[in-house]
């Protein structure tokens, strides 16, 4: 019989997992500047990245916490924007899509911060998740020796697909925003 946690609950199998991913960051990122392309790396980058499912899961399957609706979006950012910079760092991706990419990111985080506080939730959207997907194939490609070494602009156009989604994520948030703190707005 699964355990089930409270909102309020810090110790969890999913905040754990969570927790591994934000820990393990700062280590791919020295892999990614140091060793990459390699598939070493990239399967580091896999294992990671796959995690951010797992923590989803258990967290469905425990419950939800307020701490891990924090934490899961923070380790999320670690690891893909400190992977982008790395990468940027290395010479794999160019500086202004991942810089666009950062900023929306920062933006998007503090506003949906901004109206939590205030008691309004701002939940991923589909696109969204579609868009951290693809962010995550721009750099686990970036990562493949055999792009690298012949195949840049397949790395470089998906990079600059995650880019598009980003921004169009980023406006379909501040639109929805909007809606829902007109007065007689819904819930985004």
């Amino acid at each position: 019989m699964a355990t089930s946690f409270g909102p309020s609950a810090l110790a969890t199998p999913a905040n754990a997992v969570t927790i591994g991913r934000l820990v393990l960051a700062p280590a791919l990122w020295l892999l990614i500047v140091v060793a990459a392309p390699s598939y070493a790396v990239v399967l580091v980058w896999i294992v990671l990245a796959a995690t951010d499912g797992l923590d989803g899961y258990l967290a469905r399957r425990h419950g939800t916490t307020r701490s891990g609706a924090f934490l899961d979006p923070l380790a999320d950012k670690a690891l893909v924007l400190g992977a982008m910079w790395a990468l940027v760092a290395a010479g794999g991706f160019w500086w202004l899509p991942v810089g666009l990419i950062t900023v929306r990111e920062a933006a998007i985080s503090a506003f949906r911060s901004f109206w939590g506080r205030r008691g309004l939730a701002v939940p991923a959207t589909w696109w969204a998740k579609v868009k951290t997907v693809v962010q995550s194939v721009a750099v686990g490609l970036a990562l493949l020796p055999v792009v690298a070494d012949g195949e840049r602009w397949l790395a470089s156009a998906a990079l600059w697909t995650a880019t598009a989604l980003t921004l169009a994520t980023g406006v379909q948030y501040l639109v929805s925003g909007s809606r829902a703190t007109a007065p007689g707005g819904a819930r985004v």
